[in-house]
Order: structure tokens, then sequence, then C-alpha cells
């Protein structure tokens, strides 16, 4: 084999390696960015849950309830 051919497919090689690491550190990236759109999603659901149940617990019912006959 020639050197000039062998020189050739390793130039092939290391451009064709270098597209796939790139085009990987893109698609983590992307992958790490919709992630962490989605824990914030979660983080803003948790906390109106927790103000929901906070909200709804039979103690303070009871007692706006018992403020409302009290007045």
């Amino acid at each position: 084999m020639d050197i000039n051919v062998l020189v050739t497919l390793l130039t092939i090689a290391v451009i064709l390696l270098s597209i796939v690491i790139i085009a990987l550190l893109v698609i983590v990236t992307v992958v790490l960015v919709k992630l962490r759109q989605i824990m914030n999603n979660v983080d803003v659901v948790v906390r109106n849950l927790a103000s929901a149940s906070d909200w709804l617990s039979p103690v303070k019912v009871l007692t706006h309830v018992a403020k409302l006959f009290r007045k």
C-alpha cells in the first residue's frame, strides 16, 4: 500500500471521529438542557403541591372555619 493512501485514509478516519465526537458532545449538551428544563418544571409542580397540601391541612381548614364562626 502506498504511504499517501495510508495517510489519506488515516486523515479521513480522524475527521470522521472528530465529527462523531462533536456530535456526541452536542447531543449530550442538548439532553442536559432538556433535563434541566424538566427538573425546573418538576420543582414548580412540587412547590405548588406542597403549598396546596399545606393550605388543605385539616388543622388549618378547621382553624379558619372556627374563626369564621367566632366572628
